[in-house]
């Protein structure tokens, strides 16, 4: 069995598409199909099916497909485990971070880190908390940071930070002047959240939900992007909660103005995700002790 051929089994599957695969990988298509044939006589079934003019996987294609990326896998995880030893290894790290982070907290992370250890190479994604916890279980990314629920038992998850979410209007707001309003009082008022799939935003309903009045609160508006909702709440188009982090320069140049509510302290853990590795890499290790 050469190793070769299950990569190519993957990227086929990966893109949904021999010609795009033959394209990723430099050969030609015929040189692609050679190799899904070779992989089907050895395991005596098709992998594909074709018969509709499209390229589907079988489910003997999709039970192999994990099989065939650990197996890719803990072979590159093997070279850079004896490189890394022979200390000839070059260190990076790919970090997945939820958007928050990825926005108002790493940059400023990463380039103390960077001035640590500059001879690491550094990646950063920026996705919502599900996409960087997928990007995780794919190996596309090495670790991950986020602020929302992590739920799957398979990952290592580690509190590394504390978020607070303030409740945040215009500067002409009627209860600007206000040190605090009661939670009751937001039913009046024209709320603006984050998508529905938002860390951020699955928080702060909860928070809601426990004092009753989640469901009195008008969802005037859905952004999903932080940035535009400080821009439509200084604009006056209603009001939101929102990371302190994300709004901490807003507030101290006096764009927008911070209200307390009530009895409410909604606060949140940032977390390191990681998954279970027998050999970490140098890069990881090094930024883990560094964050931790």
């Amino acid at each position: 069995m050469n190793i070769e051929i299950l990569k190519m089994f993957c990227l086929v599957v990966d893109e949904g598409s021999i010609s795009q695969a033959a394209r990723l990988s430099f050969v030609s298509q015929p040189a692609v199909t050679r190799q899904i044939h070779q992989l089907e006589n050895y395991y005596g079934t098709m992998l594909f099916d074709r018969s509709e003019g499209k390229l589907l996987i079988t489910e003997t294609g999709k039970m192999l497909y994990p099989f065939a990326k650990t197996i890719i896998h803990d072979l590159n995880r093997s070279k850079e485990v004896i490189l890394q030893l022979k200390g000839e290894y070059n260190a990076n790290l790919r970090v997945g971070a939820s958007l928050t982070i990825g926005e108002y907290l790493l940059p400023n992370l990463l380039g103390r880190f960077k001035k640590q250890k500059p001879e690491i190479k550094v990646t950063l994604t920026i996705k919502n908390t599900p996409g960087v916890l997928e990007d995780l279980s794919n190996d596309v990314i090495d670790l991950a940071l986020v602020e929302g629920i992590v739920e799957n038992n398979n990952f290592m998850v580690e509190k590394f930070a504390e978020d607070e979410l303030v409740l945040v209007c215009p500067t002409d707001h009627p209860l600007r002047d206000r040190t605090e309003i009661d939670v009751e009082e937001l039913a009046n008022e024209r709320m603006i959240w984050r998508e529905s799939i938002s860390g951020t935003r699955l928080i702060v309903e909860n928070a809601l939900r426990e004092y009753g009045v989640l469901d009195k609160i008008e969802s005037y508006m859905e952004i999903s992007s932080t940035q535009a909702i400080k821009s439509a709440v200084e604009a006056g188009l209603g009001i939101s909660i929102l990371s302190r982090l994300t709004v901490a320069r807003e507030l101290e140049q006096g764009l927008l103005c911070e209200m307390k509510i009530t009895g409410i302290d909604i606060k949140r853990n940032l977390w390191l995700v990681k998954k279970t590795q027998r050999f970490n890499r140098l890069g990881v290790s090094s930024f883990v002790e560094f964050i931790l």
